[in-house]
C-alpha cells in the first residue's frame, strides 16, 4: 500500500492532503492515536478547544517531538476558536489556551469553528439559560470584531493562517470582504462537513475561486457517530461506493477519502485503530476517473445528509444553515 504525501497550498504553508482527525476520540485513546499516526507516516493533525481532548493530544505531541524521529515543523497542526471567545479580548486568550494544552510555540492553522457565538465566562462551553436554551452572546460581535482578533494572532506570530469552519456562502464572503482591508490577513482554509451525501460543491467552488484550501470533516459520513440520524444510510454500504471500491481493490473508506483528494482537497478522517490509521493514509497508488467521481457527486441527489447540523445553535441569528431548518 502506498502512503499519500501530497499536499495543498493553505495560505503560506502546505497543508498535507490526508490528516487525522479527532473529533469524537475519547479521552484515553486520543493521544495514543496521535501518536499511533504520526510514527505511521501523518503529517497533518486536525484538532479544537471544544473536543475537550487537546491536554492528551499535547503529551503525545511532546513526547513523539522529543523521540527525534518526527520534528514539529513537519506536522500541520490545526485548532479552532471555540463559540465562547468570539468577543475580540477573549480571541487570543483562547488561543493561548489552545497553545499551552498542546504544548506548542504555534499553530499552523486557527479555524473560527463556528459562525456562532455564545455568552462567555460562564464555566461551560455550552451555556444555557435557565429553560434550557442555548445562552448566546449577550454582546453578539460582529465577524469583524473576531477576526480582527484573529489576524493578530498571526502578526503575533501565534498562528501561521487563520480560517473558518461550518461558514456558509454569505457569511464567508463578508469576512473576505473584511479581511480586504488594508493589513487584512484573507482566511486560508473552510472545513465544513464534505461526502457524497452533503459534497458542498458550491463552497467548494468558492473555495477555488478565492484561493483558500477546502478542508472536508466527516468524510466517511460519520460511521458509529452519536450524531448520525436513525434513517442515515451508511456510505460505507452504499452500492455505487462498493462498485468503485472493487473495481480498485480498495475498501469503501479508501474510496470516500480518494475522492476528496482527486479534487484537490484535504481531508481528515477520524480513527484510533491503528489499521484503519494505515489504511486511510494508504491511498496514494491509485486515483479515481472522472467518471467515477461524477458517479460519487451523484449520490447526493437519491441521498442527502448533514451529519452535524447542530439544531441547538438555530436560535442564533449567525445559525449557518438556515433553509435546512425548513426541510
Amino acid at each position: 500500500m502506498s502512503k499519500i504525501v501530497s499536499t495543498i497550498k493553505c495560505g503560506v504553508s502546505a497543508m498535507p492532503q490526508v490528516g487525522l482527525g479527532t473529533w469524537q476520540s475519547k479521552p484515553g485513546e486520543v493521544g495514543k492515536a496521535v501518536e499511533t499516526a504520526l510514527n505511521c507516516g501523518y503529517r497533518h493533525i486536525d484538532c479544537a478547544l471544544v473536543y475537550q481532548n487537546e491536554p492528551e493530544i499535547g503529551d503525545a505531541f511532546t513526547r513523539v517531538f522529543k523521540g527525534g524521529n518526527v520534528k514539529r515543523e513537519d506536522v500541520f497542526i490545526t485548532s479552532k476558536l471555540w463559540n465562547t471567545s468570539h468577543r475580540m479580548e477573549d480571541v487570543g486568550p483562547s488561543c493561548e489556551k489552545t497553545l499551552s494544552d498542546l504544548q506548542l510555540d504555534y499553530l499552523d492553522l486557527y479555524l473560527i469553528h463556528w459562525p456562532v457565538c455564545t455568552e462567555p465566562h460562564m464555566g461551560s462551553l455550552f451555556p444555557m439559560t435557565e429553560d434550557k436554551k442555548l445562552m448566546l452572546d449577550s454582546k453578539c460581535p460582529p465577524f469583524s470584531e473576531t477576526w480582527k482578533a484573529m489576524e493578530q494572532l498571526v502578526k503575533d506570530g501565534k498562528c501561521k493562517n487563520i480560517g473558518l469552519s461550518n461558514f456558509n456562502k454569505t457569511q464567508i464572503e463578508e469576512i473576505l470582504e473584511i479581511a480586504s482591508q488594508p493589513g487584512g490577513v484573507k482566511p486560508a482554509c473552510l472545513q465544513v462537513e464534505s461526502h457524497p451525501q452533503l459534497p458542498n460543491l458550491e463552497l467548494l467552488q468558492m473555495c477555488k475561486d478565492n484561493g483558500m484550501a477546502f478542508v472536508s470533516y466527516s468524510p466517511l459520513g460519520n460511521p458509529g457517530s452519536q450524531f448520525r440520524r436513525e434513517d442515515q444510510v451508511s456510505l460505507l454500504e452504499d452500492e455505487d461506493i462498493l462498485k468503485i471500491a472493487e473495481a480498485h481493490g480498495k475498501s469503501p473508506a479508501q474510496i470516500l477519502i480518494r475522492y476528496h483528494v482527486d479534487r484537490g482537497n484535504a481531508v481528515i478522517p477520524k480513527s484510533v485503530s491503528e489499521h484503519r490509521l494505515t489504511e486511510n493514509l494508504s491511498v496514494g497508488d491509485f486515483s479515481l476517473s472522472p467518471a467515477e467521481i461524477d458517479t460519487i457527486n451523484s449520490i447526493t441527489n437519491r441521498v442527502r445528509y448533514r451529519t452535524c447540523s447542530v439544531v441547538h445553535f438555530k436560535e442564533s441569528p449567525y445559525y449557518p444553515f438556515p433553509e435546512e431548518l425548513k426541510e
